[in-house]
């Protein structure tokens, strides 16, 4: 299958991301107390197509391109970063959908429109072929919104019937990704944590279930895509970082902005003049413009050269998944930054639930603590800046 042509009108998501700002806003304090979005606040993301930005158009998707996924997510973290994260994690779950054969993509997303697919990491997972399907068994956690998911991903170790592991062509154990509807699983809440809450990043299980051979797939493999089009050229790993960096954005800009709002008018215990009439805070406003506007003007730069480009070429390079990766991450650390300095500055106001910091400084720092956003992925695009062979699994 190939996409559509790429002259058909684009809904202006980002757009419908911000009319939603209200409503995200009034759902956030219950969401964060309840750890899951609540349902009136599912029902409008639903509406406004914000869970099928990266599903191909076969299924009602809108198969939009990075720059403008980056644009959507961020809109939404400026307001509330949990629901940009599960507005992040299940899109990039659902460009699955082009590794699927269609019948099998049509049965998840086209003939529900609100499938929402969420996974997670496992440990000791494994699927035993079963004749022509899977037996799988395993735990899974760190899966954000799969309180209100349709459908789960195993990513699960396959093994012949007699538990011998199968190897792939490359060496190694043989490793496939498993569909199978949410409600077939049991949940342990363990989603205790200090930001994010509203994910509901739990651990789901299943104990020796079957699953259909053609609800298995190998994700990102060229060789497995089903369906052809440009934005599948990219792996969702280079989504998530966009996505992600686009989060930590929009919680820094928040918090700047917030900052900016309250200076006009505090003055600290002892000092002579309110906030914003110091020169210190004056210059440490302006520099976190700066580091904030040019983290964004980056990234964004990035993504919109790599997407002309590979919807020109019909060819993605390492070289670009390279570049995705080291601007989102100096993007999510120049964003962390932005937002320390806007908490430090704003005082003791910042430590009060309900202002425009307390929950953003804990937002932030868990996004930071997440894999898109280590600093260990300098370390690796240097190292290929640098002449060494690619390490391909975080680009």
């Amino acid at each position: 299958m190939r996409s559509p042509s790429a002259d058909e009108q684009q809904t202006d998501y980002p757009a419908r991301a911000r009319e939603l700002g209200p409503l995200i806003a009034a759902a956030a304090d219950r969401a964060e107390h309840d750890r899951r979005l609540p349902p009136e606040l599912l029902d409008a993301l639903h509406e406004a197509g914000l869970f099928r930005l990266l599903l191909p158009r076969p299924f009602d998707g809108a198969e939009l391109g990075p720059p403008d996924f980056f644009r959507t997510i961020e809109a939404v973290a400026e307001v509330d970063a949990s629901t940009a994260w599960c507005l992040c994690q299940a899109n990039g779950c659902a460009m699955s959908a082009a590794y699927l054969d269609a019948p099998v993509a049509e049965a998840i997303w086209g003939d529900d429109p609100r499938a929402v697919l969420a996974w997670g990491p496992g440990a000791n997972c494994r699927a035993l072929e079963d004749g022509e399907g899977y037996r799988l068994s395993g735990s899974w956690s760190f899966i954000s919104g799969g309180h209100h998911a349709s459908w789960l991903g195993g990513h699960a170790v396959i093994a012949a019937a007699d538990g011998t592991p199968r190897q792939s062509p490359e060496g190694g154990p043989l490793v496939r990704t498993l569909l199978y509807p949410a409600d077939l699983a049991s949940v342990t809440e363990i989603w205790d944590v200090i930001g994010l809450r509203a994910t509901g990043s739990d651990n789901f299980a299943v104990a020796d279930l079957p699953v259909p051979g053609e609800y298995a797939l190998d994700r990102d493999q060229a060789s497995a895509r089903r369906y052809r089009a440009p934005l599948y050229l990219f792996p969702a790993m280079s989504l998530y970082a966009a996505g992600f960096a686009g989060t930590a954005l929009g919680i820094a800009r928040a918090m700047l902005e917030g900052f900016k709002a309250l200076a006009v008018d505090k003055r600290p215990r002892l000092a002579r003049q309110v906030l914003r009439d110091q020169g210190m805070v004056q210059a440490e406003t302006a520099q976190s413009a700066a580091r904030l506007g040019a983290a964004r003007a980056f990234l964004l730069s990035e993504l919109e050269d790599i997407w002309a480009a590979v919807v020109a070429s019909d060819e993605l390079t390492i070289d670009q998944r390279m570049r995705i990766r080291l601007a989102a991450t100096h993007a999510i650390h120049e964003a962390k930054a932005v937002g320390d300095a806007a908490y430090e500055l704003a005082g003791a106001t910042a430590i009060f639930a309900g202002n425009a910091f307390e929950r953003r400084f804990r937002d932030m720092h868990t996004v930071v603590q997440q894999l898109q956003g280590r600093r260990g992925h300098y370390q690796t695009v240097g190292a290929y800046l640098l002449g060494q062979p690619p390490d391909l699994s975080v680009i």
